[in-house]
């Protein structure tokens, strides 16, 4: 019984689930006060875990941190651009990197497979390659993005509770999850 209480344990950055709680609520409640707390907490949380922090809470945080210098009126149109794009074309790279096999699979196909919206792929796509964006693009990018990281990842660790719509998930299975604390590590959101 012992061996096996191991095996169920995972050392992640945080302190525990209420302060896993606190952070996702920070994040995404729209206060750029709360939010930059929660980006600090974050940070925190990457100098602890270094690599092992999942994919969807460092793109949450760079995502997160561009409205809030989006909300200060510190940044230039052209700058924000820059930063949204950096933020966006991360985002769609370390997504679907992880799907790519030995053969190479075009972003369109993977992001299609983990229901990203292709518009934001060929935004990323011009981010990387083409001319840049209007902000107005960027910043819907970035809304878009991040109500998919909040549906996929972030309210799945909750048990939904962050969704407003309910999902078509059986909710025993759901509840299993959250039990199981789902580990909420990349392996969780993979």
């Amino acid at each position: 019984a012992r061996k096996r209480l191991k095996l169920l344990r995972t050392v992640v950055a945080w302190r525990g689930r209420a302060e896993w709680d606190q952070v996702m609520v920070g994040l995404y409640c729209g206060d750029s006060r709360l939010q930059q707390e929660a980006l600090d907490r974050v940070s925190a949380w990457k100098s602890r875990y270094g690599p092992k922090m999942p994919l969807a809470v460092d793109c949450t945080a760079e995502l997160i941190r561009c409205k809030v210098l989006d909300s200060s009126g510190r940044l230039k149109s052209h700058e924000l651009i820059l930063s949204y794009g950096l933020a966006l074309v991360r985002f769609v790279n370390l997504i679907t990197e992880r799907k790519q096999k030995m053969v190479s699979i075009p972003l369109r196909q993977l992001a299609r497979e983990v229901d990203i919206p292709i518009w934001v792929v060929d935004l990323r796509h011009e981010l990387t390659h083409g001319k840049l964006p209007r902000l107005a693009l960027c910043r819907k990018g970035c809304d878009v993005v991040l109500d998919w990281l909040r549906k996929t990842y972030w309210s799945r660790q909750l048990g939904n509770n962050l969704c407003e719509e309910s999902e078509d998930e059986d909710e025993d299975e759901e509840q299993e999850g959250v039990e199981e604390n789902v580990e909420l590590d990349n392996d969780a959101w993979e």
